[in-house]
């Protein structure tokens, strides 16, 4: 979610509260953290009540649509920059050089990222991120986490977070308060793109987004590849 200095600091308290709380709450293999992580999920959950859903569903009131699709447009361009040197990464020759093609096309005949014009040319966006390539070269996950407002995450993606962040654009802007403004516009736009698919949410919403997760992730490591058991008990 968030992608400043603030992600280092709290990828590190985290990790150390989950490592005191571990020994507390070892009553699953799939959750043994469930003890630290539902505290983590309230607070977090409490603050987006308060505070991004407020600004989310603000932001989507006021926008035009045509300026709202730019601003998401903007950011999936960026996001092309990391998904290009993790399918480097894990030699996803064909797939990096779509990665590099929609940076190309997008940041260039689509006004810096504003237009996607390359979906309509047939060159798919190829996401990937250094989890999935620590994934890919056989790294485990560990156990689900939930990080202070990073949201779920394992120690494996968390670590990555950190890689990811190196190679963010946005980190690159000179000056301070443009950084962050990028930052906290993107991290608007990141949650006014979750209202609508939030309806789906039932039952225990602390399970629900655990299962999705981790499921989620599992799909995308294995390429897409594993089978999903639609009879799971969320």
């Amino acid at each position: 979610m968030l992608k400043s200095a603030l992600r280092t600091g709290l990828l590190v308290t985290g990790f150390s509260l989950a490592a005191i709380a571990a020994p507390l709450s070892a009553n699953s293999e799939v959750d043994p953290w469930e003890g630290f992580n539902r505290p983590v999920f309230n607070f977090n959950e409490g603050v987006d009540k308060y505070a991004l859903k407020p600004l989310a569903q603000g932001y989507r009131y006021v926008t035009p649509d045509i300026a709202e699709k730019g601003v998401s447009n903007f950011f999936d361009n960026l996001s092309d920059v990391r998904n290009l040197l993790n399918n480097l990464l894990q030699f996803k020759l064909e797939a990096a050089g779509q990665s590099f093609a929609r940076l190309t096309f997008n940041s260039t005949f689509g006004l810096f990222g504003l237009i996607d014009v390359a979906t309509p040319m047939g060159i798919a966006q190829k996401p990937e991120d250094f989890g999935q390539t620590l994934g890919y070269w056989g790294m485990p996950s560990g156990p689900y986490l939930v990080l202070p407002l990073l949201g779920p995450s394992n120690p494996r993606d968390g670590i990555s977070l950190l890689a990811d962040s190196a190679v963010d654009p946005v980190r690159q802007v000179g000056d301070t308060s443009d950084r962050n403004a990028l930052y906290g516009l993107r991290l608007i736009d990141t949650r006014s793109r979750l209202l609508q698919a939030e309806q789906i949410i039932s039952g225990d919403k602390y399970s629900f987004i655990r299962d999705a997760y981790m499921q989620r992730r599992e799909y995308q490591i294995n390429d897409k590849t594993v089978s999903v058991d639609y009879e799971t008990d969320f």
